[in-house]
């Protein structure tokens, strides 16, 4: 029982699994392009909010969001599943294998056999599709691996009932309906005005633009707050969020430039390559504050200059970004009366 899915390497699970799904029913789809749809781009800096009591940064949407927005815009109906009962869990997805029907799972990372031991951290929200199964071993396409790998029965049945926070409860999912004809210009404007709200018009200083600014003057009071231990425990969950979480900050806005390039040829317009190439800059320097900051991490600095000058580089992206997505915004809109 093995179905002709094409395994595809991606930069972040829930991108790739599915661009893999939406192809494999015919809507042919690149990973950037999926990130667009579903307005995956965002900053958050919630001091409301802990992860083993520090803030939590976030570069992203929630996970799952990014792929229920790309399948609502492009009009494509999918079959959500998550279960109480691990048999029954795992007799639907046979099921679904016999039909032939490639199957989206959420599962804990903790306990994937085929990850190498350094990548295995308590992370609950890891998509993957299973598109086959020989004898005991389910096939596993996992867009973050190079090759397809497999699982046992157990093995997979353990992952998809991971336990401890937001556990993933054999959820999988799956197209029931993929229209003949889609808009996609239509879809891409409404993602592209989505991101362009949030990262620029969302009224709370703790989102988008606002909020890089807003981390920049939490940044500047720490040491003096919280001490030099903890400020750099603080600047350092940052870096993490950004670089080590997911495809994090820098890497999306990498991939929203890719984005940004294929809308370039698709709509036939020039100013979105000019907005690739500064959606690029962008990502380098948020690299170099990453760097920035893991070397006053690093030196356990107890001076309020070197925590002043990341902070200044992040007052630099937040303006950056806000002329951006301004700019992007006003050509979102013209194309809006277009489509």
């Amino acid at each position: 029982m093995k179905i002709q899915f094409e395994h595809r390497q991606s930069a972040h699970c829930e991108n790739g699994v599915t661009a893999g799904l939406f192809s494999y029913n015919g809507i042919e789809m690149t990973e950037p392009l999926v990130f667009g749809l579903g307005s995956g781009l965002f900053f958050a800096h919630m001091p409301f909010m802990k992860l083993s009591g520090i803030p939590v940064t976030g570069f992203r949407p929630l996970p799952g969001i990014i792929f229920t927005r790309a399948a609502k815009r492009l009009g494509i109906k999918m079959k959500i599943k998550t279960y109480r009962d691990e048999a029954k869990a795992m007799a639907d997805l046979d099921a679904n294998l016999e039909q032939g029907i490639p199957t989206g799972c959420v599962v804990g990372v903790f306990h994937l056999t085929y990850f190498p031991a350094p990548y295995r951290f308590h992370f609950n929200a890891h998509n993957l599709v299973v598109f086959g199964k020989e004898e005991d071993r389910y096939l596993i396409s996992d867009p973050v691996m190079e090759t397809i790998n497999s699982l046992t029965h157990h093995e997979l049945k353990k992952v998809r009932f991971a336990k401890g926070t937001a556990p993933p409860k054999g959820k999988m999912y799956w197209p029931v309906h993929v229209p003949k004809q889609i808009n996609l210009e239509k879809a891409l404007v409404k993602g592209i005005r989505k991101t362009c709200y949030d990262m620029t018009e969302i009224p709370l200083p703790f989102f988008g633009a606002k909020g890089i600014k807003y981390l920049a003057g939490q940044v500047r009071k720490w040491p003096k707050k919280l001490g030099a231990k903890k400020a750099n425990l603080y600047l350092g969950q940052v870096v993490r969020m950004q670089e080590e979480i997911g495809t994090g900050g820098a890497g999306f806005r990498f991939l929203y430039a890719a984005f940004l390039q294929q809308c370039s040829k698709i709509f036939g317009d020039e100013r979105f390559k000019t907005y690739s190439l500064r959606m690029t800059e962008i990502g380098d320097l948020w690299r170099e504050f990453a760097v920035e900051a893991s070397r006053v991490v690093k030196n356990r600095s107890h001076g309020a200059h070197d925590f002043e000058s990341v902070a200044a580089m992040l007052d630099n992206l937040s303006a950056l970004e806000q002329q951006l997505f301004t700019d992007l915004y006003k050509t979102a809109k013209e194309l809006d009366k277009k489509y």
